[in-house]
């Protein structure tokens, strides 16, 4: 099988090409082959140029021309993908890339549609702000009550689901409500989301944390017209066409 590695960045000077690095360092094992997908939004700090010197059959970079969101990026990535599996890696170094043989062993083990990483299973939390932890287990509840999951970490970054399904999905959210849209439609459309303990390095606000408190409520309003089913749950069909376009390994990208 082939996993998409999809990092997100934005002004991510200081950790991107260790992120790009550790990512490359990590042996999936002999059934998995994979590729780096990694979406530039917009960056302003030097990130771009660090980019631009990548040279890597591996790996793809695709440079958003104007600043449209983490979700974007990540809805860039999945178009992008070519695996039979995508898992979204943050480019901060708040999540280790090392877990990435953890999530494609449960896939072998289990056949899992999608696994997600949890960031309180096995005992260790790790959080900067209590405000951050309990937001997190509200709006955990609040999945599992509206949409009849499991979980006990939606709002975690690393999610790996399964290509044909995630590219199906009608995904809306140009923010990080993609975090919580994305579990919102897998569970409308009546797959189970297994979890696995990962590790966990909570940045700061002055480190470069970019979340806050109004995306948890935005997260909210997302799984309140996700339940509604206010948006459909799969895009529609695409007309066929007659031509296609193959890209480079760098290339500008408008979605």
């Amino acid at each position: 099988m082939k996993l998409s590695v999809i990092i997100c960045c934005y002004n991510e000077r200081e950790t991107i090409a260790d992120v790009i690095a550790r990512t490359k360092a990590v042996d999936l094992g002999n059934s998995w082959e994979r590729e780096i997908l990694v979406i530039d939004n917009y960056s302003t700090d030097g990130t771009r140029e660090i980019l631009q010197q990548l040279s890597d059959p591996e790996i793809r970079v695709i440079f958003h021309e104007r600043n449209m969101g983490k979700g974007m990026s990540i809805r860039t990535g999945i178009e992008q993908m070519t695996g039979d599996y995508m898992i979204i890696q943050d480019a901060d170094k708040e999540y280790d890339p090392a877990d990435h043989p953890k999530f494609c062993r449960k896939v072998e083990e289990t056949g899992a549609t999608a696994v997600f990483g949890s960031r309180v299973l096995g005992g260790q939390v790790r959080y900067k702000y209590a405000h951050a932890y309990w937001g997190v287990r509200f709006l955990t509840a609040v999945t599992n009550l509206l949409f009849g999951g499991k979980l006990t970490d939606v709002a975690t970054a690393t999610k790996m689901v399964r290509a044909d399904l995630v590219k199906s999905l009608n995904l809306t959210t140009t923010d990080f409500n993609l975090d919580f849209e994305l579990p919102n439609k897998i569970l409308l459309a009546g797959h189970q989301i297994l979890e696995i303990p990962i590790s966990y390095d909570p940045r700061t606000y002055a480190e470069g944390k970019k979340i806050s408190s109004k995306d948890g409520l935005r997260a909210l309003l997302t799984m309140l017209r996700d339940r509604l089913g206010l948006t459909p749950l799969y895009k529609q069909p695409q007309p066929l066409t007659a031509t296609s376009s193959s890209s480079s390994n760098t290339h500008p990208t408008t979605p």
